[in-house]
């Protein structure tokens, strides 16, 4: 599989295979919303669409970056999202940057969105669709964000060579910009265990397909092939 990395203002043109990844951290709290229950994520456009769909929809869960606000039920945290009980919620997300990327390729016949928690799936689920080429968004930092940047390279040679060795990878998502801003309290909105919890690889066995659905972009988990590629944890 051919794979290229861009940022999100270098997409000149939709891929057929989007994949478009944020460790830090918006995909880490998809996936551990789905892993809390939740049946689908609706990835918003504006903090004021989230509202207006909560508005719509009250029993959905209002999520966003930053610190708490009026409206909103939650904060984009691993750490925080994981003790709530989303049995068969709607979850409506919008972020800073992965919500933006993922929204940016919506016209792709294939967009997953990632991070290391999903890693594995996603590079298996990539392999089941016999893709030839893959674009990789990375969202953060204007496409230069370390950790993003290098769970992409890691999905894209997982995807190729099955068997690959995470530590250097998660060494230099560790030592990123976006890790050390949540270790020293920068961002708000923010849990002790959210680096941790963005690092741990492969925690959830579901990769996370984004697609259309009645106006609405909507991300979902979807099950990937068992492990068997041998990859190193």
């Amino acid at each position: 599989m051919e794979a290229r990395f861009l940022g999100i203002a270098e997409l000149a043109e939709t891929p057929s295979v989007a994949v478009v990844v944020d460790v830090m951290r918006a995909f880490t709290v998809a996936a551990w919303a789905f892993g809390r229950g939740a049946e689908k994520i609706v990835l918003a456009e504006s903090p004021a669409d989230v509202l207006a769909l909560k508005a719509r929809h009250p029993d959905w869960v209002a999520l966003k970056d930053g610190p708490p606000a009026p409206g909103f039920d939650t904060v984009n945290s691993p750490g925080l999202l994981r003790s709530l009980d989303l049995g068969g919620r709607t979850v409506v997300q919008k972020t800073t940057a992965g919500t933006v990327g993922a929204l940016a390729v919506k016209e792709a016949s294939l967009v997953l969105c990632a991070g290391f928690v999903v890693a594995g799936a996603t590079a298996r689920l990539l392999r089941q669709h016999g893709c030839d080429a893959a674009t990789f968004v990375v969202t953060g930092e204007e496409g230069r964000a370390e950790e993003d940047l290098a769970c992409a390279q890691y999905i894209a040679r997982r995807t190729n060579e099955g068997k690959t060795d995470a530590t250097p990878f998660l060494r230099r998502a560790a030592g990123s910009r976006a890790a050390a801003e949540l270790r020293e309290g920068i961002r708000q909105g923010a849990h002790p265990d959210d680096v941790a919890l963005c690092l741990e690889l492969d925690r959830f066995p579901f990769a996370m397909i984004a697609a259309p659905e009645d106006s609405l972009m909507v991300l979902r988990p979807c099950a990937a092939p068992a492990p068997g590629d041998g990859a190193s944890p």
